[in-house]
């Protein structure tokens, strides 16, 4: 089944922008208080350092905007779920446009800041049903914000990673969309009902071929948290790695999710 065939989950167009902008304001917070020499270090992320990690969490969230001065698309062909597997297609570009701004935005607290206060203007000024052109097709304001919560939770975790001892905190409500998107894109990768996969408090979903269980225990069960969960969608753990250390818990025959993961990088 194609991702714009499946139905999608639906969320709370409130809660998503309230998660949004306060994620994007733990970062902020947490990026006012490096020094040059922490803002060199490197990251996970190839060659970025994090002032190019920061830069493009930035860039993340004004591509709301970027898209909002697009004339609006007629009509709409894609979901969210749709969005995932357009992503790796333009990550030269992405990265091209990241080093940009990190050039161009030697003070990263303003240019957060000012992030920040343009995204506002733009939520109050249209509706979420306003149709948005994006790399993945056109889809609602309110869809696509929902996305945002998948890139400020994947790095923000990436920043945790490269800074020690930084710690941004993790808005419950932009960790809890990004978990149940990315469990959804897996369920859209994998159609089926033999597995169950529970990332708790936030996401269940069916998949992968085989015979579908009705009631009682699933004969195959994978279990995780949702951090783990989300960077084992996005490349950040290996599937290996995360069983032989507990992070994961996987009974049956048809529990092993390696051959599905990661669902994007």
């Amino acid at each position: 089944m194609s991702p714009t065939k499946k139905r999608t989950r639906t969320y709370d167009s409130a809660r998503i922008r309230a998660a949004v902008l306060a994620q994007l304001g733990h970062v902020g917070e947490a990026v006012r208080g490096l020094t040059p020499e922490r803002l060199a270090l490197p990251t996970r992320l190839g060659e970025w350092s994090v002032r190019d990690l920061v830069a493009h969490i930035g860039m993340a969230v004004t591509a709301v905007g970027r898209s909002l001065d697009l004339p609006e698309p007629v009509r709409q062909d894609a979901t969210i779920l749709d969005w995932p597997f357009a992503t790796g297609a333009h990550s030269s570009a992405i990265d091209e446009f990241t080093r940009g701004i990190a050039e161009r935005h030697p003070d990263l607290d303003a240019y957060l800041s000012g992030v920040a206060r343009d995204l506002v203007e733009r939520l109050d000024a249209h509706p979420g049903t306003r149709l948005l052109a994006t790399n993945a097709g056109a889809m609602s304001l309110d869809e696509y914000l929902v996305t945002r919560t998948v890139e400020l939770v994947v790095h923000t975790d990436d920043l945790n990673a490269a800074v020690p001892g930084l710690d941004v905190p993790f808005e419950r409500q932009a960790l809890a969309a990004a978990t149940r998107l990315l469990a959804d894109v897996l369920a859209v990768r994998a159609p089926g009902g033999a597995t169950e996969v529970r990332v708790p408090p936030y996401a269940v979903v069916q998949c992968v071929e085989g015979p579908r269980h009705t009631r009682g225990t699933p004969p195959n069960v994978v279990e995780t948290d949702p951090l783990t969960w989300v960077r084992l969608a996005t490349g950040r753990l290996v599937w290996k790695d995360a069983v032989e250390e507990a992070k994961v818990s996987a009974s049956g025959e048809r529990a092993d999710l390696s051959a599905l993961l990661p669902l994007m990088s």
